[in-house]
């Protein structure tokens, strides 16, 4: 067990070891911290990300450095953590503190100059933003609003909106996804089972319709009307 602690002649093994427990110990972590923490960070999530990226990385480069220690300073973060999640659920103070309110970064189509300061975003970024909403010009936003989590949520006036399926009175079509029944290579014969579909009949209808084998194709998949479509390794 000399992986786990401070030592001066760490043999290969035991780096190998203490890389994997390392490892193994974050994943446990992060399952522990919630899905939440590796997607839209809040205040709270980045912070404990932050430190214990940390304190795992340096035992890990350093065989001077115990592991077991950071182990037990992670320990007290997932903690820390668990009891700051609580308190956001029992305290609005405290909620407010660590996921503040959403700025009000466009108005009725004119930008907020001062909130745009307080959230530390430049007029070059908001606009990128607003690109990536296809969004060309901000006196078409009626409300625009720097979220806690990191993102700008953005709400057009009804005159520039798409106009959706309903309010053009089209049919409505049912949803139909593309199930992939080939990947890699490989049949998937869980998916085929459930399209009442076989190996047997997949092979016959490429063999008919293209003119190839399993084993060519990257990736196929069959719509609602029984088509298959195919992406060759090319």
């Amino acid at each position: 067990m000399s992986f786990l602690f401070s030592d001066h002649s760490l043999t290969f093994f035991d780096w190998m070891l203490r890389a994997a427990v390392g490892f193994i110990f974050m994943l446990i972590s992060l399952k522990i911290l919630g899905q939440r923490t590796i997607s839209q960070m809040r205040l709270l999530d980045f912070v404990v990300v932050l430190i214990v990226g940390n304190i795992i990385a340096h035992p890990l480069s350093d065989e001077h450095l115990s592991l077991t220690d950071s182990f037990i300073s992670i320990g007290v973060l997932v903690v820390l953590y668990l009891i700051c999640n609580y308190l956001t659920f029992r305290s609005n103070k405290f909620k407010h503190f660590v996921n503040p309110h959403p700025l009000h970064l466009i108005s009725n189509g004119k930008i907020q100059y001062q909130n745009l300061k307080k959230a530390r975003i430049t007029i070059d970024e908001l606009l990128s933003e607003l690109r990536k909403e296809k969004i060309d010009d901000p006196k078409k936003v009626a409300l625009a609003f720097w979220e806690a989590g990191g993102f700008i949520s953005t709400f057009l006036y009804p005159k520039y909106e798409h106009p959706t399926r309903e309010e053009l009175q089209i049919k409505e079509k049912p949803f139909h996804f593309n199930q992939p029944i080939i990947k890699d290579g490989t049949i998937e014969q869980e998916v085929l089972t459930k399209m009442n579909k076989d190996s047997s009949w997949l092979i016959a209808e490429l063999k008919h319709t293209y003119h190839v084998q399993i084993n060519e194709i990257l990736l196929a998949t069959l719509n609602e009307n029984d088509k298959i479509d195919i992406y060759l390794y090319k």
